[in-house]
Protein backbone atom coordinates (compact mmCIF):
# COMPACT_ATOMS: atom_id res chain seq x y z
CA UNK A 1 0.00 0.00 0.00
CA UNK A 2 1.65 3.46 -0.73
CA UNK A 3 1.96 6.17 1.33
CA UNK A 4 -1.05 7.80 -0.27
CA UNK A 5 -3.33 5.45 0.52
CA UNK A 6 -2.05 4.48 4.39
CA UNK A 7 -3.11 8.21 4.41
CA UNK A 8 -6.81 8.20 2.65
CA UNK A 9 -6.78 5.03 5.25
CA UNK A 10 -6.33 7.24 8.60
CA UNK A 11 -7.96 10.26 6.71
CA UNK A 12 -11.26 8.23 6.69
CA UNK A 13 -10.89 6.27 9.80
CA UNK A 14 -10.18 9.80 11.95
CA UNK A 15 -13.35 11.13 10.12
CA UNK A 16 -15.78 8.11 11.14
CA UNK A 17 -14.28 8.10 14.99
CA UNK A 18 -17.45 9.24 16.90
CA UNK A 19 -17.05 12.40 19.09
CA UNK A 20 -18.74 12.39 22.57
CA UNK A 21 -20.00 15.42 24.31
CA UNK A 22 -19.86 15.46 28.13
CA UNK A 23 -20.49 18.54 29.10
CA UNK A 24 -20.82 18.94 32.85
CA UNK A 25 -22.35 22.17 34.74
CA UNK A 26 -20.82 23.13 38.21
CA UNK A 27 -21.29 25.06 41.06
CA UNK A 28 -17.97 26.56 42.00
CA UNK A 29 -18.25 29.14 44.77
CA UNK A 30 -21.12 26.08 46.31
CA UNK A 31 -18.27 24.65 47.72
CA UNK A 32 -19.68 21.19 48.58
CA UNK A 33 -19.95 20.96 44.99
CA UNK A 34 -16.22 20.54 45.12
CA UNK A 35 -15.34 17.17 44.35
CA UNK A 36 -18.16 16.78 41.54
CA UNK A 37 -16.93 20.21 39.53
CA UNK A 38 -13.40 22.05 40.72
CA UNK A 39 -11.73 18.88 41.62
CA UNK A 40 -12.18 16.89 38.54
CA UNK A 41 -11.83 19.47 36.13
CA UNK A 42 -8.71 21.36 37.69
CA UNK A 43 -7.37 18.07 38.14
CA UNK A 44 -8.54 16.43 35.11
CA UNK A 45 -9.89 13.75 36.68
CA UNK A 46 -12.68 12.79 34.09
CA UNK A 47 -9.86 12.21 31.78
CA UNK A 48 -8.25 9.73 33.98
CA UNK A 49 -11.55 7.15 33.90
CA UNK A 50 -13.13 7.92 30.78
CA UNK A 51 -13.68 4.68 28.77
CA UNK A 52 -10.84 3.62 26.00
CA UNK A 53 -12.11 0.25 24.64
CA UNK A 54 -15.36 -1.49 23.61
CA UNK A 55 -17.46 0.79 21.61
CA UNK A 56 -15.51 3.75 23.07
CA UNK A 57 -12.51 1.89 21.52
CA UNK A 58 -12.01 5.03 18.57
CA UNK A 59 -13.77 7.55 20.65
CA UNK A 60 -13.15 11.58 20.84
CA UNK A 61 -14.17 13.24 23.82
CA UNK A 62 -15.30 16.74 23.87
CA UNK A 63 -15.61 17.84 27.90
CA UNK A 64 -17.05 20.87 28.20
CA UNK A 65 -17.58 22.88 32.10
CA UNK A 66 -19.55 26.05 32.87
CA UNK A 67 -20.34 27.25 36.04
CA UNK A 68 -23.21 28.73 37.43
CA UNK A 69 -23.72 30.60 41.24
CA UNK A 70 -27.49 28.47 41.63
CA UNK A 71 -28.84 25.70 40.02
CA UNK A 72 -31.92 26.67 38.73
CA UNK A 73 -29.76 28.38 35.12
CA UNK A 74 -27.98 25.15 35.57
CA UNK A 75 -31.49 22.93 35.16
CA UNK A 76 -32.50 25.46 32.28
CA UNK A 77 -29.31 24.62 30.35
CA UNK A 78 -29.81 20.82 30.84
CA UNK A 79 -33.09 20.79 30.09
CA UNK A 80 -32.28 22.94 26.89
CA UNK A 81 -29.95 19.96 26.20
CA UNK A 82 -27.01 21.82 26.40
CA UNK A 83 -25.03 19.99 29.28
CA UNK A 84 -25.21 16.56 30.28
CA UNK A 85 -24.75 16.14 34.33
CA UNK A 86 -24.80 18.96 36.60
CA UNK A 87 -24.51 19.73 40.75
CA UNK A 88 -26.62 21.19 43.13
CA UNK A 89 -28.15 20.93 46.17
CA UNK A 90 -31.81 18.94 47.21
CA UNK A 91 -33.68 21.47 46.36
CA UNK A 92 -32.54 22.71 43.21
CA UNK A 93 -32.89 18.78 42.32
CA UNK A 94 -36.27 18.73 43.14
CA UNK A 95 -36.67 21.66 40.97
CA UNK A 96 -34.62 19.96 37.89
CA UNK A 97 -36.12 16.81 37.82
CA UNK A 98 -39.95 18.19 38.30
CA UNK A 99 -38.91 20.91 35.47
CA UNK A 100 -37.53 17.51 33.09
CA UNK A 101 -40.70 15.83 33.80
CA UNK A 102 -42.95 18.88 32.68
CA UNK A 103 -40.88 18.51 29.53
CA UNK A 104 -41.93 15.57 29.16
CA UNK A 105 -38.12 14.13 29.66
CA UNK A 106 -36.45 13.26 33.00
CA UNK A 107 -33.25 13.47 34.60
CA UNK A 108 -31.90 11.66 37.07
CA UNK A 109 -30.15 12.23 41.09
CA UNK A 110 -26.93 9.73 40.74
CA UNK A 111 -25.03 10.74 43.90
CA UNK A 112 -24.83 12.37 46.68
CA UNK A 113 -21.24 14.83 47.02
CA UNK A 114 -21.44 16.41 50.64
CA UNK A 115 -24.11 16.79 53.31
CA UNK A 116 -24.88 17.01 56.84
CA UNK A 117 -28.05 14.35 58.22
CA UNK A 118 -28.55 17.14 60.64
CA UNK A 119 -28.62 20.09 58.61
CA UNK A 120 -25.77 21.92 59.57
CA UNK A 121 -24.35 24.15 56.70
CA UNK A 122 -27.09 25.86 56.20
CA UNK A 123 -28.05 28.76 58.66
CA UNK A 124 -29.52 32.70 59.09
CA UNK A 125 -26.83 35.08 59.84
CA UNK A 126 -27.84 39.00 61.19
CA UNK A 127 -25.33 41.82 60.51
CA UNK A 128 -22.28 42.04 63.02
CA UNK A 129 -23.62 45.05 65.13
CA UNK A 130 -27.07 43.87 65.06
CA UNK A 131 -28.52 43.06 69.04
CA UNK A 132 -30.55 40.00 67.24
CA UNK A 133 -29.05 36.79 69.57
CA UNK A 134 -31.55 34.31 68.42
CA UNK A 135 -34.06 32.77 66.26
CA UNK A 136 -36.95 34.19 68.22
CA UNK A 137 -35.50 37.78 68.09
CA UNK A 138 -36.53 38.02 64.64
CA UNK A 139 -40.13 37.80 64.56
CA UNK A 140 -41.86 40.78 62.85
CA UNK A 141 -38.73 41.40 61.16
CA UNK A 142 -37.87 40.74 57.17
CA UNK A 143 -35.67 37.67 56.23
CA UNK A 144 -34.07 37.21 52.78
CA UNK A 145 -33.31 33.54 51.59
CA UNK A 146 -32.90 32.55 47.83
CA UNK A 147 -36.11 31.51 46.95
CA UNK A 148 -36.91 27.83 46.73
CA UNK A 149 -33.28 27.38 47.67
CA UNK A 150 -32.52 24.61 50.41
CA UNK A 151 -31.82 27.49 52.60
CA UNK A 152 -35.60 29.03 51.93
CA UNK A 153 -36.58 24.92 53.53
CA UNK A 154 -34.44 25.34 56.29
CA UNK A 155 -36.30 28.96 57.09
CA UNK A 156 -39.85 27.60 56.49
CA UNK A 157 -39.01 25.13 58.73
CA UNK A 158 -37.25 27.19 61.52
CA UNK A 159 -40.39 29.80 61.29
CA UNK A 160 -42.86 26.68 61.42
CA UNK A 161 -40.99 25.45 64.66
CA UNK A 162 -41.33 28.62 65.97
CA UNK A 163 -45.34 28.56 65.90
CA UNK A 164 -44.78 31.99 63.72
CA UNK A 165 -47.55 31.96 60.18
CA UNK A 166 -44.58 32.90 57.65
CA UNK A 167 -47.54 35.41 55.79
CA UNK A 168 -47.76 37.68 59.25
CA UNK A 169 -44.95 36.80 61.92
CA UNK A 170 -42.05 37.50 59.41
CA UNK A 171 -41.47 39.16 56.08
CA UNK A 172 -39.68 36.84 53.75
CA UNK A 173 -38.40 38.54 50.20
CA UNK A 174 -36.15 37.07 47.97
CA UNK A 175 -32.08 37.78 47.64
CA UNK A 176 -29.39 36.23 45.88
CA UNK A 177 -26.04 35.51 48.54
CA UNK A 178 -24.29 38.06 46.32
CA UNK A 179 -26.76 40.63 47.30
CA UNK A 180 -27.00 39.94 50.27
CA UNK A 181 -23.22 40.08 51.18
CA UNK A 182 -23.54 43.79 50.86
CA UNK A 183 -26.92 44.52 52.32
CA UNK A 184 -25.59 43.04 55.74
CA UNK A 185 -22.84 45.35 55.77
CA UNK A 186 -24.94 48.24 54.81
CA UNK A 187 -27.47 47.34 57.87
CA UNK A 188 -30.11 46.91 54.83
CA UNK A 189 -31.56 43.77 56.00
CA UNK A 190 -32.59 42.31 58.98
CA UNK A 191 -31.44 39.17 58.69
CA UNK A 192 -30.37 36.16 55.74
CA UNK A 193 -30.84 32.60 55.14
CA UNK A 194 -28.82 30.98 52.94
CA UNK A 195 -26.92 27.84 51.97
CA UNK A 196 -23.11 26.19 52.28
CA UNK A 197 -20.95 28.15 51.71
CA UNK A 198 -22.12 31.44 52.88
CA UNK A 199 -23.92 31.49 56.05
CA UNK A 200 -20.01 30.75 57.14
CA UNK A 201 -18.31 32.91 54.73
CA UNK A 202 -20.26 36.52 55.24
CA UNK A 203 -19.31 35.92 59.36
CA UNK A 204 -15.99 34.74 58.50
CA UNK A 205 -15.66 38.01 56.57
CA UNK A 206 -16.15 39.86 59.26
CA UNK A 207 -19.96 41.49 58.74
CA UNK A 208 -22.43 39.19 59.38
CA UNK A 209 -22.98 36.84 62.86
CA UNK A 210 -24.58 33.47 62.51
CA UNK A 211 -28.02 33.19 65.26
CA UNK A 212 -29.45 29.82 63.68
CA UNK A 213 -27.82 27.12 62.32
CA UNK A 214 -29.58 23.85 60.17
CA UNK A 215 -28.89 21.33 62.55
CA UNK A 216 -31.42 23.41 64.87
CA UNK A 217 -34.13 22.15 62.77
CA UNK A 218 -32.61 18.19 62.56
CA UNK A 219 -33.57 17.82 58.93
CA UNK A 220 -30.70 16.44 56.81
CA UNK A 221 -29.39 18.78 53.59
CA UNK A 222 -26.79 18.03 50.81
CA UNK A 223 -25.38 18.32 47.53
CA UNK A 224 -25.13 16.15 44.74
CA UNK A 225 -25.51 15.55 41.19
CA UNK A 226 -27.68 14.99 38.33
CA UNK A 227 -27.62 13.54 35.18
CA UNK A 228 -29.90 13.48 32.08
CA UNK A 229 -31.71 10.00 31.87
CA UNK A 230 -31.52 9.35 28.17
CA UNK A 231 -27.74 10.52 28.26
CA UNK A 232 -26.94 8.42 31.29
CA UNK A 233 -29.11 5.28 29.27
CA UNK A 234 -26.51 5.78 26.37
CA UNK A 235 -23.50 6.18 27.62
CA UNK A 236 -23.83 4.55 31.18
CA UNK A 237 -19.54 3.82 31.28
CA UNK A 238 -19.26 7.58 30.86
CA UNK A 239 -21.72 8.57 33.92
CA UNK A 240 -20.00 5.35 36.06
CA UNK A 241 -16.37 7.52 34.80
CA UNK A 242 -17.72 10.82 36.57
CA UNK A 243 -18.57 9.12 39.60
CA UNK A 244 -15.16 7.60 39.29
CA UNK A 245 -13.44 11.07 39.48
CA UNK A 246 -15.71 12.27 42.09
CA UNK A 247 -14.28 9.61 44.42
CA UNK A 248 -10.87 10.23 43.53
CA UNK A 249 -11.42 13.77 44.15
CA UNK A 250 -13.03 12.70 47.86
CA UNK A 251 -10.01 11.00 48.54
CA UNK A 252 -7.60 13.49 47.93
CA UNK A 253 -9.12 15.79 50.02
CA UNK A 254 -9.44 13.77 52.45
CA UNK A 255 -5.44 13.16 52.19
CA UNK A 256 -4.63 16.92 51.96
CA UNK A 257 -7.50 18.73 53.23
CA UNK A 258 -4.94 22.27 53.35
CA UNK A 259 -3.40 21.97 50.03
CA UNK A 260 -7.12 21.34 48.23
CA UNK A 261 -8.58 23.70 50.38
CA UNK A 262 -6.34 26.01 48.58
CA UNK A 263 -6.70 24.88 45.39
CA UNK A 264 -11.01 25.20 45.67
CA UNK A 265 -10.29 29.06 47.38
CA UNK A 266 -8.07 29.87 44.20
CA UNK A 267 -10.54 28.86 41.81
CA UNK A 268 -13.38 29.88 43.15
CA UNK A 269 -12.52 33.48 45.63
CA UNK A 270 -14.37 31.69 48.62
CA UNK A 271 -11.72 31.44 51.22
CA UNK A 272 -9.83 28.79 52.10
CA UNK A 273 -9.98 28.79 55.41
CA UNK A 274 -13.87 28.70 55.14
CA UNK A 275 -13.49 25.50 53.01
CA UNK A 276 -11.32 23.59 55.05
CA UNK A 277 -14.39 24.41 57.95
CA UNK A 278 -16.70 22.33 55.81
CA UNK A 279 -13.68 19.65 54.08
CA UNK A 280 -11.50 19.53 56.74
CA UNK A 281 -11.29 16.59 59.63
CA UNK A 282 -14.54 17.24 61.52
CA UNK A 283 -15.35 19.33 59.24
CA UNK A 284 -19.27 20.91 59.18
CA UNK A 285 -20.25 18.49 56.83
CA UNK A 286 -19.55 15.36 55.35
CA UNK A 287 -18.14 14.12 52.19
CA UNK A 288 -20.13 10.90 51.36
CA UNK A 289 -21.55 9.70 47.72
CA UNK A 290 -23.79 7.01 48.96
CA UNK A 291 -27.92 7.14 49.56
CA UNK A 292 -28.23 7.69 53.15
CA UNK A 293 -31.94 7.06 54.15
CA UNK A 294 -31.48 10.66 55.71
CA UNK A 295 -30.79 12.18 52.14
CA UNK A 296 -33.69 10.20 50.34
CA UNK A 297 -35.62 11.79 53.03
CA UNK A 298 -34.53 15.54 52.29
CA UNK A 299 -35.35 15.24 48.67
CA UNK A 300 -38.79 14.10 49.19
CA UNK A 301 -39.14 16.97 51.56
CA UNK A 302 -37.72 19.47 49.42
CA UNK A 303 -40.36 18.02 46.82
CA UNK A 304 -43.04 17.96 49.22
CA UNK A 305 -42.32 22.07 50.11
CA UNK A 306 -41.86 23.30 46.77
CA UNK A 307 -45.55 21.84 45.96
CA UNK A 308 -46.40 24.07 49.06
CA UNK A 309 -44.54 26.80 47.67
CA UNK A 310 -46.42 26.34 44.02
CA UNK A 311 -43.19 25.88 42.64
CA UNK A 312 -43.90 22.75 41.04
CA UNK A 313 -47.40 21.29 40.16
CA UNK A 314 -46.41 17.30 39.78
CA UNK A 315 -45.45 14.21 41.46
CA UNK A 316 -41.92 13.33 41.21
CA UNK A 317 -41.56 9.95 42.30
CA UNK A 318 -38.11 10.30 44.67
CA UNK A 319 -37.09 6.34 44.23
CA UNK A 320 -37.56 6.59 40.44
CA UNK A 321 -35.34 10.07 40.76
CA UNK A 322 -32.54 8.52 42.51
CA UNK A 323 -30.43 6.35 40.62
CA UNK A 324 -27.67 4.82 42.84
CA UNK A 325 -26.71 1.85 39.93
CA UNK A 326 -23.81 4.69 38.55
CA UNK A 327 -22.15 5.61 41.90
CA UNK A 328 -22.53 1.77 42.98
CA UNK A 329 -20.54 0.13 39.82
CA UNK A 330 -17.96 3.18 40.41
CA UNK A 331 -17.64 1.70 44.17
CA UNK A 332 -17.02 -1.62 42.84
CA UNK A 333 -14.15 -0.63 40.31
CA UNK A 334 -12.58 1.11 43.26
CA UNK A 335 -12.68 -1.88 45.29
CA UNK A 336 -14.78 -0.03 47.96
CA UNK A 337 -17.70 -1.42 49.58
CA UNK A 338 -20.68 0.58 49.31
CA UNK A 339 -22.90 -1.19 51.63
CA UNK A 340 -20.27 -0.29 54.24
CA UNK A 341 -20.60 3.11 53.51
CA UNK A 342 -24.07 3.43 53.37
CA UNK A 343 -23.84 2.67 57.28
CA UNK A 344 -21.19 5.15 58.07
CA UNK A 345 -22.03 8.22 59.48
CA UNK A 346 -18.73 8.87 61.13
CA UNK A 347 -17.44 12.99 59.84
CA UNK A 348 -13.29 13.13 58.02
CA UNK A 349 -11.86 11.36 61.48
CA UNK A 350 -8.72 13.65 62.90
CA UNK A 351 -5.76 11.86 63.55
CA UNK A 352 -3.17 13.66 64.92
CA UNK A 353 -1.39 14.91 68.46
CA UNK A 354 -1.88 18.06 70.21
CA UNK A 355 0.70 21.03 69.10
CA UNK A 356 1.27 22.38 72.50
CA UNK A 357 1.70 18.64 74.75
CA UNK A 358 2.65 16.31 72.18
CA UNK A 359 -0.23 13.92 73.46
CA UNK A 360 -2.23 11.85 71.02
CA UNK A 361 -5.95 13.44 70.94
CA UNK A 362 -8.18 10.51 71.58
CA UNK A 363 -11.52 12.75 72.16
CA UNK A 364 -12.09 15.25 69.93
CA UNK A 365 -15.20 17.00 71.55
CA UNK A 366 -13.32 19.80 72.17
CA UNK A 367 -11.04 19.68 69.41
CA UNK A 368 -9.70 23.35 68.54
CA UNK A 369 -7.57 24.26 65.81
CA UNK A 370 -5.27 26.69 64.54
CA UNK A 371 -3.76 27.39 61.05
CA UNK A 372 -0.86 29.41 61.04
CA UNK A 373 0.61 31.21 58.05
CA UNK A 374 2.90 29.36 55.62
CA UNK A 375 2.62 26.02 57.58
CA UNK A 376 1.54 23.42 55.13
CA UNK A 377 -0.72 21.63 58.24
CA UNK A 378 -3.60 22.95 60.25
CA UNK A 379 -2.65 22.43 64.28
CA UNK A 380 -4.62 20.82 66.32
CA UNK A 381 -4.93 20.92 70.10
CA UNK A 382 -7.40 18.35 72.79
CA UNK A 383 -9.05 21.46 73.91
CA UNK A 384 -9.59 25.23 73.45
CA UNK A 385 -7.74 26.06 76.50
CA UNK A 386 -4.46 24.41 75.29
CA UNK A 387 -5.09 26.38 72.01
CA UNK A 388 -5.21 29.87 74.24
CA UNK A 389 -2.44 28.84 76.24
CA UNK A 390 -0.24 28.32 72.34
CA UNK A 391 -1.69 31.34 71.04
CA UNK A 392 0.66 34.10 72.75
CA UNK A 393 3.64 32.52 72.49
CA UNK A 394 2.62 32.04 68.11
CA UNK A 395 1.96 35.33 68.06
CA UNK A 396 5.08 36.97 70.02
CA UNK A 397 7.19 34.79 67.58
CA UNK A 398 5.44 36.69 64.83
CA UNK A 399 3.41 33.91 63.29
CA UNK A 400 0.34 35.04 61.49
CA UNK A 401 -2.61 33.52 62.34
CA UNK A 402 -4.79 32.72 59.86
CA UNK A 403 -7.65 31.62 61.44
CA UNK A 404 -8.80 29.64 64.60
CA UNK A 405 -11.61 26.90 64.97
CA UNK A 406 -13.56 25.53 67.57
CA UNK A 407 -15.72 22.57 68.52
CA UNK A 408 -19.60 23.15 69.33
CA UNK A 409 -19.65 21.34 72.78
CA UNK A 410 -23.31 20.63 72.68
CA UNK A 411 -23.12 18.71 69.03
CA UNK A 412 -19.89 18.63 67.54
CA UNK A 413 -19.96 20.91 65.13
CA UNK A 414 -16.94 22.99 63.61
CA UNK A 415 -16.69 27.13 64.35
CA UNK A 416 -14.53 29.65 64.11
CA UNK A 417 -13.46 30.67 67.24
CA UNK A 418 -13.88 34.56 66.88
CA UNK A 419 -17.31 34.00 66.64
CA UNK A 420 -18.03 31.31 68.84
CA UNK A 421 -19.42 31.94 73.15
CA UNK A 422 -17.71 29.95 75.86
CA UNK A 423 -18.33 28.61 79.20
CA UNK A 424 -15.99 28.99 81.73
CA UNK A 425 -15.74 26.63 84.57
CA UNK A 426 -12.50 26.27 86.39
CA UNK A 427 -9.93 25.53 84.14
CA UNK A 428 -12.38 23.94 81.48
CA UNK A 429 -13.09 26.09 78.82
CA UNK A 430 -16.64 24.40 76.44
CA UNK A 431 -16.86 26.49 73.32
CA UNK A 432 -20.63 27.19 71.60
CA UNK A 433 -21.65 28.29 68.51
CA UNK A 434 -25.00 30.16 70.15
CA UNK A 435 -25.25 32.37 72.87
CA UNK A 436 -28.36 30.64 74.37
CA UNK A 437 -26.84 26.74 73.59
CA UNK A 438 -23.75 28.40 75.87
CA UNK A 439 -26.51 29.61 78.34
CA UNK A 440 -28.45 26.13 78.42
CA UNK A 441 -25.22 24.28 79.20
CA UNK A 442 -24.37 26.77 82.20
CA UNK A 443 -28.20 26.12 83.94
CA UNK A 444 -27.07 22.35 83.45
CA UNK A 445 -22.94 22.00 83.80
CA UNK A 446 -22.52 25.54 85.86
CA UNK A 447 -19.79 27.97 84.85
CA UNK A 448 -19.60 31.45 83.20
CA UNK A 449 -20.68 33.16 80.10
CA UNK A 450 -17.70 34.53 78.13
CA UNK A 451 -17.22 35.89 74.78
CA UNK A 452 -14.20 34.65 72.53
CA UNK A 453 -11.54 37.84 73.94
CA UNK A 454 -12.94 36.80 77.90
CA UNK A 455 -12.04 33.10 77.09
CA UNK A 456 -8.92 33.69 75.69
CA UNK A 457 -7.96 36.02 79.05
CA UNK A 458 -9.66 33.46 81.58
CA UNK A 459 -6.90 31.01 80.16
Amino acid sequence: MSALSVLFVLASGAARAETIRVAIGTQDTTINCATGGVLIRELKLLEKYLPHDGKYKDVNYQIEWKNFTSGAPLTSEMVAGKLDIGSMADFPGALNGATFQKAGRKSVFINVLSGSTIGSGNGIVVPKASSVQSLADLKGKTISVPFASTAHGLLLRAVKAQGWDPEKDITIVTQAPEIAGPALQANKIDAHADFVPFAELFPYRGYARKVYDGSQANAATFHGTLADAEYAKKYPEIVVAFERAAIEADRLFAAEPERYSELVAKNTGIDAEVIYLFHGPQGLQTRDLSWKPEYRQALKTAIETLRLLKRVDSDLDVNAFIDDRYVRSAFQQANLNYEAQLKNYAKQPLTAKDARTGKTIEDTQRVAQIWVQGEARVRSYASPESAFLDLPGLEQSGKKIRVIYGTDRSNGLKLFASDGWYVVNGKEINAFLLKETAEAWVKRHGGKIADYAAARAAV
